[in-house]
């Protein structure tokens, strides 16, 4: 089993930074493949960025793409969000997920594990 906990979402004006970081309980940690997602008030969850469990292979949804990065550290069992060039239609809370899957997914049912997902806005 895998315990995640997101931090560092918080507040910033539009064309901003912010890096979120989902520390993992466990020592099976290297096993999973990860996910970020996030959802808005009002509308669904949405993809947002994946990574295998070794590091090599990564996936963003169209509207992040070139603007986020993921990124991982499997010695300190953390998983990585920087996200640069944000745009007011970017806020929503993201949660990080865990999935044990073959490959990496963007479908959120395939995920195993959820934390408890950090508030991000971004003010225009």
């Amino acid at each position: 089993q895998v315990q995640l906990v997101e931090s560092g979402g918080g507040l910033v004006q539009a064309g901003g930074s912010l890096r979120l970081s989902c520390a993992a309980s466990g020592r099976t940690f290297s096993s999973y493949n990860m996910g970020w997602f996030r959802q808005a008030p009002g509308k669904e969850r949405e993809f947002v960025a994946a990574i295998s469990w070794s590091g090599s292979s990564t996936y963003y949804a169209d509207s992040v793409k070139g603007r986020f990065t993921i990124s991982r550290d499997n010695v300190k069992n953390t998983v990585y969000l920087q996200m640069n060039s944000l745009k007011p239609e970017d806020t929503a809370v993201y949660y990080c997920a865990a999935n044990q899957g073959v490959y990496i997914t963007m479908d959120f049912r395939q995920y195993d594990y959820w934390g408890q997902g950090t508030q991000v806005t971004v003010s225009s």
